[in-house]
């Protein structure tokens, strides 16, 4: 019996998963599916939950339930590539034949002082939960911060405004601009957002160090009670310790078919993978669907036929009502509509759909 491990039940894992599971898979070969959690967490959606608007299983999905597949859990501490094995915090060893790491990525504090200490998380459903709890508990007309005024610095501001119209909220970001990374037009739209909604935005933002309810800023204090970090990501430490070739970035280089050239067999999936464009559910979920083919083509004596990866565009969300979106590289969308779309894409990832 050959052994196929797949490493986090996150976008790209569980694609694998369900992708292989849509048809007979050879019987000498086992699949297992290890994580920390016993669900998907939709990462995606963590924003929502750190503000308070939807309860932890509104962000769960379940994993497979299927005699061809087995789940483990635990926590991985390291991948030996040469043995062949996956090591686990509990002394365990899993031995494989194909692996999928599909770890998914931690934040990224840029070597800034007090960065880990003082701002909390929305990485993890653990870390959202203490987040939420943290927000949660501040006094009315009290003070939250976010550092990072990209697309998840965003979401968090507007979503935390709907759910405490009574908190003082504002953005910091390094950018001219919140969502500096768009088009203008969606630039020039969530800024109006923000200040219809008195969410105060700080740009040009050179943060030096951080304190327990400060935020140094070019020298002045910036005072607050709670501060999220959404400033940056790297791949998991799982894989920083991998001994590989990688991009600037931390992410692994692949070959054409997703595997570690040096290590055939072992697939890189998601935001910890080298890819032509940044990381997102969205490419995690089409580079998985890729590298299911792959092992069915490798299970049937074949030659792997890949196309490209084609991604749809981006979504946001302005709370429950309005939201943002870019189809292809300059269509922006703004408003009900694109808010509307997201839910839709979020009932489909529920669900297994698309």
């Amino acid at each position: 019996m050959k052994k196929l491990v797949i490493l986090g039940g996150g976008y790209g894992g569980l694609t694998i998963a369900h992708s292989l599971l849509e048809k007979d898979t050879p019987d000498d070969i086992s699949i297992t599916l290890v994580d920390r959690m016993p669900y998907q967490g939709l990462k995606t959606e963590y924003y929502a939950l750190a503000a308070g608007t939807v309860s932890d299983i509104a962000v769960r999905v379940s994993f497979p339930s299927d005699p061809r597949i087995a789940l483990k859990y635990g926590e991985v501490t390291e991948v030996s590539l040469e043995q062949k094995e996956v090591n686990f915090e509990n002394g365990e060893t899993l031995a494989y034949d194909w692996l999928i790491i599909a770890l998914g990525c931690v934040d990224k504090y840029h070597n800034i002082p007090g960065a880990e200490a003082y701002s909390n998380s929305i990485q993890t459903l653990s870390d959202t939960r203490i987040t939420y709890q943290r927000i949660n508990d501040v006094a009315p007309y009290g003070q939250v911060s976010i550092i990072g005024g990209g697309l998840s610095g965003v979401e968090i501001a507007a979503e935390l405004r709907e759910s405490r119209p009574d908190l003082n909220i504002r953005t910091l970001d390094r950018g001219p601009s919140v969502l500096s990374a768009f088009p203008a037009k969606a630039q020039k739209y969530v800024r109006e957002w923000f200040q219809e909604h008195d969410i105060e935005m700080i740009t040009q933002a050179g943060i030096t160090h951080l304190e327990k309810g400060v935020i140094y800023n070019r020298g002045d204090e910036v005072l607050s009670d709670v501060v999220v970090w959404t400033a940056g990501i790297q791949p998991s430490p799982i894989v920083q310790k991998l001994n590989v070739e990688k991009d600037p970035q931390g992410r692994v280089i692949l070959d054409a078919y997703h595997q570690i050239p040096t290590n055939p067999g072992v697939f890189v999936v998601g935001d910890c993978a080298s890819l032509p464009f940044s990381p997102s559910a969205q490419a995690a979920e089409g580079q998985g669907k890729q590298v299911a083919e792959v092992l069915k083509a490798i299970w049937k004596g074949e030659t792997p036929k890949l196309g490209l990866i084609k991604l749809k565009g981006v979504l946001g969300s302005l709370g429950k009502k309005c939201g943002f979106g870019l189809m292809g590289k300059s269509t922006v969308m703004t408003g009900k509509v694109p808010r509307a779309i997201k839910s839709g894409v979020l009932w489909m990832s529920k669900n297994h759909f698309g």
